[in-house]
C-alpha cells in the first residue's frame, strides 16, 4: 500500500494569496468597536507625526568686503551755537528763559531797559508840542498874508518871509518826530529775541545786570544735534564723507545698534586728532556734551559672513549645516566677531570651515 504525503503547492503565488487572505480574515473578524479603536489609533499617529517643511531656509556663502572698525569717543553737540545779544546798552529788566529751556526763533527771551531813553522820549514830546504850536501859528500867518497879498496890501517879499517861516516850522516838526521814532526803535530793540530755534545752553546774566550793546544774554544751541568725532590722525586717510558709523544702542538706552553717516570732516587737526561731524537720528535734544562710544571705519578687507541663525553651538563647538548630495551634514567652523551693518545686523564672521559657494541650510 503506497502512502502519499501532503501535496506540495504547485504555485507559490497561491500561498501568498492565502496569507493575504488570512490577514484580511483577521481584520474581518474584528467587531465594529475594535475597528473604531484601530481607526482612532491610526489617526492619532498621523496627527502626531511632524510635518515636513515645504522649503528649507538656505544661504549661499560668498566673501564680501567688511570694515575694520575702531572705537572712538564722540560728544553730542549742536551743529551751531548762536548767541542772543543785546542790541542796546542798559539794565536787564526781565529775563524770560533759564538753562535748558526750548525756544523758538523770534521768541522774546529778555528785556533791556534804559532810563535815558524814556527821558529823551519826554523831551522830544515837549519839543514836538512846541513845534506843533509854531506850525499852527505859521499856518495862520501864511493864510492871512496870502489874503492881504491878493488884495495888494502887502508886498511879495513879506509873503515870501511868511511862507519860509511856515516851511521851517513844518520841517522842524518832522525832524523831531523822526527823532522820536528813533528813540522808540531803540526802546523796541531792548527786547532780546532768540536768533534761532533750539535749546538754551547758558544764561550769563541776571535781572538787574548792566550790559552794553552787543553783549551775550543767552547762548542757544540749534535743534539739529550731531556727533562730534575725534579720530587719531593715523586713521584720517580712512575717514571719508558719507562713511557709515555705528553706535552702541546701550549708550542711548536702546537695545539695537544705531547707524549714521559722516557729514563733515574739519581740515584742521587738533592735538593729533581729526575732528568730524556725523549725523545720527534719535540723538535727543537736551543733553549737550554727552560722551558716546562710536565705531568708525579703519580700513576694509574681504571676509566670509553668514547670518547668526545658521550657526549653532554644541558642547562649546560652533557648527553650520551644509547641503551635500541631497542631504545635510553638520560642519564645525571657527566663529569670528559679529559684524553689524544696516543691511545685515546679525552677520557673523567665519574664520575657517567654509568655502565660497557652500550652501547652508537653517538648522
Amino acid at each position: 500500500m503506497t502512502t502519499t504525503g501532503p501535496a506540495r503547492p504547485a504555485h507559490p503565488p497561491i500561498l501568498r494569496k492565502r496569507k493575504r487572505t488570512g490577514r484580511t480574515t483577521v481584520l474581518s473578524r474584528l467587531g465594529d468597536k475594535e475597528k473604531a479603536v484601530v481607526r482612532a489609533f491610526v489617526l492619532a499617529l498621523l496627527l502626531a507625526s511632524p510635518a515636513l517643511p515645504a522649503r528649507a531656509d538656505g544661504f549661499t556663502v560668498a566673501p564680501i568686503e567688511v570694515r575694520d572698525e575702531k572705537a572712538v569717543f564722540a560728544t553730542v553737540e549742536s551743529a551751531n551755537v548762536v548767541p542772543a545779544r543785546a542790541r542796546i546798552g542798559g539794565t536787564v529788566v526781565r529775563l524770560a528763559v533759564k538753562y535748558g529751556d526750548e525756544v523758538k526763533q523770534g521768541q522774546a527771551i529778555a528785556t533791556v531797559g534804559d532810563d535815558k531813553l524814556m527821558l529823551q522820549t519826554r523831551s522830544l514830546d515837549a519839543q514836538i508840542a512846541g513845534l506843533q504850536a509854531q506850525l499852527a501859528q505859521a499856518t495862520i500867518d501864511l493864510e492871512r498874508t496870502q489874503s492881504l497879498f491878493d488884495k495888494g496890501t502887502v508886498a511879495r517879499s513879506r509873503l515870501d518871509e511868511v511862507r519860509t517861516a511856515f516851511n521851517v516850522a513844518d520841517n522842524s516838526l518832522k525832524s523831531r518826530r523822526a527823532e522820536r521814532s528813533v528813540v522808540e526803535q531803540q526802546l523796541a530793540e531792548g527786547t532780546v529775541l532768540a536768533p534761532t530755534a533750539g535749546r538754551v545752553l547758558k544764561v550769563p546774566v541776571l535781572p538787574g545786570t548792566v550790559i552794553l550793546a552787543g553783549e551775550t544774554v543767552a547762548q542757544i544751541a540749534e535743534a539739529n544735534f550731531v556727533l562730534r568725532l575725534r579720530v587719531p590722525e593715523r586713521h584720517a586717510r580712512f575717514l571719508k564723507v558719507g562713511d557709515p558709523v555705528r553706535i552702541d544702542g546701550e549708550s542711548l538706552g536702546r537695545t539695537e545698534a544705531m547707524f549714521g553717516k559722516v557729514r563733515l570732516i574739519y581740515p584742521q587737526i587738533e592735538d593729533g586728532r581729526v575732528v568730524a561731524d556725523a549725523s545720527v537720528e534719535g540723538l535727543g535734544d537736551y543733553f549737550v556734551g554727552e560722551r558716546i562710544r562710536v565705531w568708525v571705519s579703519a580700513g576694509e578687507r574681504s571676509a566670509v559672513t553668514v547670518p547668526a541663525r545658521f550657526v549653532t553651538t554644541r558642547f562649546g563647538i560652533d557648527y553650520v549645516r551644509l547641503a551635500r548630495d541631497g542631504g545635510t551634514i553638520d560642519v564645525p567652523v571657527q566663529r569670528g566677531r559679529t559684524i553689524q551693518v544696516p543691511a545685515r545686523p546679525d552677520a557673523v564672521e567665519i574664520l575657517s570651515g567654509l568655502l565660497p559657494g557652500d550652501r547652508l541650510v537653517s538648522p
